[in-house]
């Protein structure tokens, strides 16, 4: 779905920068463009970008924790 017509950004597109890296709509906008002519898609742009950082944090949050093996000095 296109989320930004002015400059032809897809919903897809904001998901994989948010996957990539950014977690502000300052950094959509640098990196995409979005929200940057007319505005109107900022809405949804914002609401894709929630969506998104909401996944991964749940994601993470779901991963077994790392083995750490035991420490030589243990008694």
């Amino acid at each position: 779905m296109y989320v930004c017509l002015c400059k032809g950004v897809t919903e897809r597109e904001i998901r994989e920068e948010v996957r990539s890296g950014a977690c502000h709509m300052r950094e959509l906008q640098r990196r995409l463009g979005v929200a940057e002519c007319c505005g109107c898609c900022a809405p949804c742009a914002r609401e894709i970008l929630a969506e998104t950082l909401q996944e991964q944090h749940r994601k993470t949050r779901l991963l077994p924790a790392p083995f750490l093996p035991a420490t030589a000095n243990a008694s």
